[in-house]
């Protein structure tokens, strides 16, 4: 069965790799300790370690993102509109601190303008224009209801804070001084219920709020973290088989009852993060683009056979079958 076939590449082709999987003692120093114990219990001789595959590359902004064209009205033609309330907020966006606004609040705009359509097209006030002015806001009304599942796409995926949590520049969690993610868990959960709520008209958004929630993200690189992880409890377990396979029916030495410490939380912490990065992409009224698609499947899947986090639970199933296979030294 083949792992990762692209960060095998990177495994071959990457001295980096050896820094990242080696350098960071903290998240090593329990892996080092268990395979320790086990050389201890089965008189064998050290095990030897190799770095961890690297993380996959999250996609280029332009593969991650949809195109929305601009949309053009005259300033008479939105006048005309002023009983929907948009002209305001329409010549706020288009001055000099809406053109250079960041992501976040351009989805806030976003939707704002269309809970304006939509209400305004939902009252009495059509009744009230011309023919071609009540076009014109029918027209208006379906096309920000059209754009607005990519505009909250691409708020997301284009923000600063959502692409360093994928950061190569990362490194492995440390069991020994797990993070508390409670604020990012948090951070997540506002940005989906933002995404489904965003064609409510009694959901009320909040700038500071959102603000907040991504500066929370910024704090460290989390997903690239724990992908870090992964991938290095995956190598390690693996090498552990690879002896225990060997030495299985040739020893008669017995098991310590130990486990690298801290690895349950680890596999926790790791669980809650993928479960809401999930379900806040698979929240979005939109296809992704195909590049995330196949990141998703490839890294951040809890399903895939072929992603992380499933590797690490079949070698985990494989090395508890090994050790099974021994005695305990409890028993003796």
């Amino acid at each position: 069965m083949a792992l990762y076939p692209q960060a095998i590449l990177w495994l071959t082709t990457s001295v980096s790799l050896i820094l990242v999987g080696c350098g960071n003692n903290g998240a090593e120093q329990p892996w080092v300790e268990y395979h320790q114990q086990l050389t201890s219990d089965l008189s064998i001789a050290d095990i030897e370690r190799h770095p961890p595959p690297n993380i996959g590359k999250f996609p280029e902004r332009r593969e991650r993102l949809f195109n929305i064209p601009e949309t053009r009205e005259g300033m008479l033609n939105i006048y005309a509109l002023r009983e929907c309330q948009i002209t305001s907020l329409i010549a706020a966006r288009n001055n000099q601190l809406g053109r250079v606004a960041p992501p976040s609040q351009h989805w806030l705009y976003e939707r704002a303008l269309w809970q304006r359509l939509s209400a305004c097209w939902n009252s009495d006030i059509p009744d009230s224009l011309s023919d071609d002015n009540k076009a014109r806001l029918a027209e208006l009304t379906e096309l920000k209801t059209e754009q607005l599942p990519a505009v909250s796409w691409n708020a997301i995926f284009d923000s600063e804070e959502w692409e360093k949590s994928f950061s190569r520049a990362s490194a492995p969690l440390n069991s020994a001084e797990l993070p508390n993610i409670d604020n990012q868990l948090l951070a997540v959960d506002y940005l989906e219920r933002m995404v489904t709520h965003q064609f409510s008209q009694a959901w009320q958004q909040d700038s500071s709020a959102l603000e907040n929630h991504l500066k929370a993200l910024q704090e460290r690189p989390l997903t690239a973290e724990i992908l870090r992880t992964l991938l290095l409890a995956h190598q390690r377990l693996t090498e552990a088989n690879v002896v225990l396979e060997s030495t299985r029916l040739t020893t008669s030495e017995c098991l310590q009852d130990d486990f690298p410490a801290g690895f349950n939380q680890v596999e926790q912490i790791s669980l809650k993060w993928l479960t809401v990065i999930n379900r806040l992409i698979n929240a979005h009224q939109i296809t992704p683009p195909e590049a995330v698609k196949n990141y998703q499947n490839t890294w951040l899947s809890l399903n895939n056979p072929q992603a992380p986090w499933q590797q690490l639970q079949q070698v985990k199933a494989q090395h508890q079958a090994l050790r099974d296979q021994f005695t305990s030294c409890s028993d003796n």
